[in-house]
């Protein structure tokens, strides 16, 4: 970039940096937009496909989770960063709907590129966008249903919603309850509000023959082992203290020296430091605690007092583990076990040792704080595709239980804003309806992305719907399984408001940022 001053250039921008201007730039970001979403856009629905991802390291993942999948991509363009953007933004918000959103971006951008060539210019094409997100969230609004916290039978669909077209799918009646019932264990009502802290829900993940073996712990998963083969295994009716310093004798914080010159001496000062671990070891077992977790170490001579009492003890759990089971168990942590006190304890029916999964489970708590869902499979692969699903469906239930709202599913939502913000673009006149309208054709990408991946037409399909809901049928969607257009309230395809919001919002919003950009100057860094 550079300039003519008295017949000599003005050197601006440093040397190494690229400028894109005007109509060239504007192609760049529309074809960036338009390639993520194409990246994702055969995953969506449940009869969407998966991708295999291979990292620079050799390590594969196979999803189609759209937030995985645009999380392990390297893009370089700075508008195909921004979409990515909206997926993690998406995630980070409602745990669901990221495919959405991304397709969605994809096709507003492409409807932008049909406006510019049109001659329309970008400040109206974003006016018109503008104008459409804020009727789309109106009418989403209008379109939601009321859900009680409480309704386990609704929640349960929308757990199901989430998780089908998983790669996992064959497991979701199993995964539903779990899911709602780890949920709803957990809410808690403030001020008349239901909130649910993801945090809550723990999710552990442990190799076994079958992904049917998941459960539902009312408790915590410590992956840790006792620390002495002389202690049980196995605690029925259990007290657990929480000890957050170590069972050792510690340094002393100055450089000393004893200076020994007696055999008698080295039994003297052994003696010593086995009787002050004894009485660490006592003061926990005289709280009535049989069952220990420590955060940090447990010496030897403890040990063997802790195994002699019938105390099953661990050592080295981690500080985040040691929060979760306070909350689980209603445990206070004591930093020394002198102040350990019976109040301390936490309480719970069973803790008990897997030795072939060498963890240690605390079940049966009393009101937990917290829950943990095991899950199990016959793979790596298997096991972090079971989490994906999992999280997916918590975050749906919690979003669906605080905010109480839900709408319905199979691009139902979706032809309804299509119809109705056409509606709306005719009332309002001018250039800015050209933009509105093609803001409402955008929708049309989500069920013809549906009726595609399920192998259907999707002309025939969207014209299906259209006539559908201009009858006034306005929860009728795509059957993907049958290829029918029916009830998906009564077919019980459900997601929270929240997911749909978001992605419409962080979409649109997205789209309008990139179409307003007439200028993009990139600095190369130095070698």
């Amino acid at each position: 970039m550079s300039q003519q001053l008295g017949g000599q250039p003005l050197i601006i921008l440093r040397q190494g940096t690229t400028r894109t201007r005007g109509k060239e730039v504007q192609r760049s970001n529309i074809m960036a937009a338009k390639a993520i979403a194409g990246a994702v856009r055969s995953t969506l629905g449940p009869r969407g496909m998966d991708k295999m991802l291979v990292g620079s390291t050799g390590d594969i993942v196979i999803t189609n989770d759209g937030a995985t999948i645009l999380g392990e991509i390297a893009v370089k363009h700075p508008g195909a960063k921004m979409v990515i953007e909206v997926a993690r933004a998406q995630d980070e918000e409602v745990g669901d709907g990221t495919t959405t959103a991304v397709i969605l971006v994809g096709a507003l951008m492409e409807q932008a590129e049909s406006m510019l060539e049109q001659g329309i210019h970008p400040t109206v094409i974003a006016e018109g966008y503008r104008m459409g997100m804020e009727k789309a969230l109106a009418i989403v609004n209008s379109l939601s249903l009321k859900v009680d916290p409480t309704d386990r039978k609704s929640l349960l669909k929308i757990a199901n919603t989430a998780i089908t077209g998983k790669s996992i799918e064959q497991v979701k009646g199993k995964l539903d309850s779990i899911i709602v019932d780890a949920v709803m264990t957990v809410a808690e009502t403030v001020d008349g509000k239901t909130l649910v802290d993801e945090e809550d829900v723990m999710i552990k993940k442990q190799k076994g023959p079958s992904m049917d073996d998941a459960e539902l712990i009312r408790g915590v998963v410590i992956d840790k082992t006792r620390v002495h083969d002389g202690m049980p295994k196995k605690i029925v009716k259990a007290k657990v203290a929480l000890i957050a310093t170590p069972l050792e004798i510690t340094k002393t914080q100055v450089k000393s020296k004893i200076k020994i010159s007696s055999a008698d001496q080295i039994t003297a000062f052994d003696t010593q430091e086995r009787e002050a671990l004894k009485k660490l070891a006592d003061a926990i077992i005289g709280s009535g605690a049989n069952v220990l977790l420590c955060q940090k170490g447990i010496a030897d001579s403890a040990q063997f007092y802790l195994a002699k009492a019938g105390v099953l003890a661990i050592e080295d759990v981690p500080e985040k583990d040691m929060k979760y089971a306070g909350r689980a168990l209603n445990a206070t942590i004591v930093d020394k076990p002198d102040r350990l006190t019976a109040k301390d304890l936490g309480t719970a029916d069973l803790v008990e040792e897997d030795t072939e999964g060498k963890v240690t489970r605390i079940s049966g708590c009393r009101n937990p704080k917290t829950t943990t869902i095991l899950l199990r499979g016959t793979s790596d692969y298997l096991l972090d595709e079971l989490e994906r699903a999992v999280v997916d469906g918590t975050r749906v239930v919690m979003d669906a239980m605080e905010d109480g709202t839900y709408v319905v599913g199979g691009g139902a939502v979706e032809t309804e804003l299509l119809m109705k913000i056409r509606e709306y673009a005719q009332t309002v006149g001018g250039r800015v309806q050209i933009a509105i309208e093609a803001y409402a054709a955008a929708y049309e990408s989500i069920p013809r992305a549906l009726a595609e991946n399920s192998g259907f037409d999707p002309i025939d399909k969207l014209v299906e719907l259209k006539n559908v809901h201009s009858s006034g049928r306005k929860n009728f969607g795509l059957n993907v399984y049958e290829g029918k257009v029916v009830d998906m309230l009564a077919e019980g395809v459900i997601e929270p408001l929240r997911s749909k919001r978001q992605s419409i919002q962080s979409a649109s919003e997205t789209a309008v940022m990139l179409i307003r950009i007439d200028d993009m100057m990139i600095t190369q860094s130095k070698n």
